[in-house]
């Protein structure tokens, strides 16, 4: 080669090397890496505005907008060039802009690419299902479904699948999560690669994203709570069961219904009061307002004084009929121009009821507000409570949240559901889907919402026996009567509420006969309150570690993939299975046992798990089972959380041996 050659080849190979603008759409960004753990790495690409890197907004589902400096960020590659973040190694190509995440073994986390247009990006999605994606749409894997991700009852087939409170987490059983932290868009799972695009106008850009590798599926919450927070403790009455009212004939029957639990002994901690707007005649004068309606709390004080008297919580209902929400409780409010959108202008609505004795709040609807909003509004139910009694945990009940609604310890129902079989089968995926999306306490409309031809005693004794295992335990919906736990032996059905919904009915007049209801609710009951020290421990250990109460059976079997697959039973806490019996006339229930013995809680018969067996049932047994080795406390039965008994505390002991 003559010595022109060599020159020429030294200044090609010189250009080759050079650095190039890194370009999303045709126009320059700057990439920053950033680690958030030895797991978690940061990738954010945003557009340069004179030279400058754009800022990311915050919606507040972070629990920080700082995470310190980055590992790099960059505006120009010459080529691939190789990063580390913590165990991490991030490969990045520029021509399409590309990551390639690999762990410290040399294991293929994920692998994202930019289209270059900046329309979207795509990402591996492994072997195996995924999850997550907050509450409701498809079930259960995830994986061949495309999600809009549209909030609120209008999201995803309300009649089975309730309410919608999409979350951007999704996890990969074969190692990988992702939070998407913006822009918010939709889903795509259906193909070998999963594709994310942005919703509305705004573009991929800023793009931001959180990237977990873990096989370890604890380690997987842990680093989402990480991100997003770790869930606030609930008050222990909130574990109680907690009975829900609609249209009300009068002060007396709102008392009446108080002392018949009582008389009953049919444990109950709190009772919920709807309002009016909703009902003909709810607690207070109208949609929206915090006047007590006087046909039913004339004089308030003395209402709510009789209903603590009887050691009950008084929960009520409350509407915001602003589409955004900002601020928190503690920024000033100008009386002068009261601002409804201002969270302490709204919340000082509340505090005079609270005065007078309102123990917690029940926020309905809030479908158009935006996630921003959504997490404003949880937020200041938990800090505003707290502005006048410090010390005490607050508890609200919502229908919508977003990510991070976990560090406001809010619970979530499912929203207006049908009272039909199929709901209540889709309900356990979807309670699993929200426990993997950092919400632990949840749960729903005890025997559904709207009610059915399918609605029957049956139907409401088997949806109560799931919900006894759901973190929130609540009976709702129209027909309300039928929701009492005696309410199915009175011969009638009480304000009938079946409204204007297609496909509604009363249940029949042979169904409202029915002498097994009531001792069945009784059992159950009984068992919630004996499970509270288990259960509370579950709670704690949501607390500290981000695992949900209601666990996907992956979160403990990863190996197995029937486990992994599992999407009609759960593991409560660590220890007790349920397998809720979901068909119309059941005799029997196929069950799953996971690797391990597992003993019959109800036989004490032991059974070696890696199998499916077939467990008899008749229309009191709920099948559970416990595995072979923990010891388990069992308190006295109680009629109310706080109440002081004489029993003790019993340990029973299930032997691996």
């Amino acid at each position: 080669m003559t010595r022109r050659e060599l020159l020429q080849l030294a200044l090609t190979s010189a250009a080759a090397a050079a650095p190039l603008p890194v370009l999303v759409g045709g126009k320059p960004v700057e990439v920053i890496l950033s680690s958030v753990g030895k797991q978690t790495t940061r990738l954010s690409i945003v557009p340069l505005q004179n030279g400058q890197p754009a800022a990311i907004r915050y919606d507040g589902s972070l629990v920080r907008e700082d995470w310190g400096a980055p590992v790099s960020s960059f505006q120009t590659l010459a080529g691939t060039e190789r990063f580390h973040s913590g165990d991490l190694t991030v490969e990045v190509t520029p021509d399409p802009l590309s990551f390639h995440i690999q762990s410290k073994d040399g294991r293929l986390v994920q692998h994202l690419h930019i289209d270059p247009a900046g329309g979207w990006f795509m990402f591996a999605l492994g072997a195996g299902p995924v999850y997550g994606l907050g509450e409701g749409g498809p079930q259960f894997d995830r994986r061949g479904s495309a999600d809009a991700m549209i909030n609120g009852q209008g999201g995803y087939r309300l009649h089975t699948h309730g309410g919608r409170v999409p979350i951007p987490w999704l996890i990969g059983t074969s190692g990988w999560a992702i939070f998407v932290h913006q822009p918010y868009g939709r889903f795509d799972l259906r193909g070998q690669e999963g594709r994310f695009e942005p919703s509305g106008a705004a573009g991929l850009l800023p793009l931001d994203l959180f990237v977990v590798a873990a096989r370890e599926p604890a380690e997987v919450m842990v680093e989402y709570a990480r991100l997003t927070g770790f869930p606030e403790m609930p008050p222990m009455w909130a574990l109680g069961y907690q009975q829900s009212h609609r249209t009300l004939a009068s002060r007396e029957e709102v008392i009446s219904i108080a002392d018949t639990f009582r008389e009953k002994k049919l444990p109950c901690d709190a009772l919920i009061y709807l309002g009016t707007g909703f009902c003909p005649s709810g607690w207070n004068t109208a949609n929206g307002a915090f006047a007590f309606n006087p046909a039913v709390f004339g004089n308030p004080s003395e209402v709510l004084g009789g209903l603590h008297a009887r050691n009950f919580r008084v929960v009520l209902h409350a509407v915001i009929l602003a589409d955004r929400l900002s601020g928190t409780v503690r920024d000033p409010c100008e009386l002068s121009r009261f601002d409804e959108q201002q969270a302490s202008c709204y919340w000082d609505m509340h505090r005079k009821l609270a005065a007078l004795g309102v123990d917690a709040w029940w926020p309905d609807e809030g479908d158009p507000m935006d996630a921003a909003s959504r997490l404003v509004r949880n937020r200041m139910y938990w800090e505003g409570p707290q502005l006048d009694r410090p010390n005490e945990r607050p508890y609200a009940l919502h229908r919508n949240g977003y990510a991070g609604m976990q560090r406001f310890a809010s619970f979530l129902w499912s929203g207006d559901v049908y009272s039909t079989w199929e709901t209540l089968r889709t309900h356990i995926p979807i309670a699993l889907n929200t426990g993997l999306t950092g919400i632990p306490y949840w749960g729903t409309d005890t025997g559904g919402f709207v009610p059915t031809r399918e609605l029957t005693g049956e139907l409401y004794v088997r949806w109560f026996q799931f919900s006894a295992f759901c973190p929130l335990f609540r009976s709702h919906g129209r027909t309300w009567k039928l929701r009492l736990p005696w309410g199915w032996n009175t011969g009638e059905t009480g304000p009938s509420e079946i409204g204007n919904y297609p496909g509604v009915a009363d249940p029949g007049p042979e169904e409202l006969h029915n002498s097994q209801v009531e001792p069945i609710c009784r059992k159950y009951l009984e068992l919630r309150y004996r499970l509270l020290p288990y259960l509370y421990t579950a709670v704690r250990e949501a607390h500290d570690t981000g695992m949900p109460v209601m666990r996907a059976l992956w979160l403990h079997y990863p190996e197995d993939p029937k486990s992994v697959a599992a999407e009609d039973q759960y593991l409560w806490g660590r220890h007790i299975l349920v397998a809720p019996v979901t068909e119309m006339g059941a005799t029997s229930r196929k069950v799953y046992l996971p690797p391990g013995s597992w003993y019959d809680f109800w036989t004490d018969e032991k059974l070696e798990g890696g199998r499916e067996i077939t467990r008899a049932v008749d229309l009191e047994t709920l099948p559970l089972y416990v595995r072979a080795g923990p010891i388990l406390p069992f308190g006295p039965v109680k009629q109310f959380t706080g109440e002081k008994v004489d029993e003790p505390l019993s340990l029973r002991i299930w032997r691996e041996g």
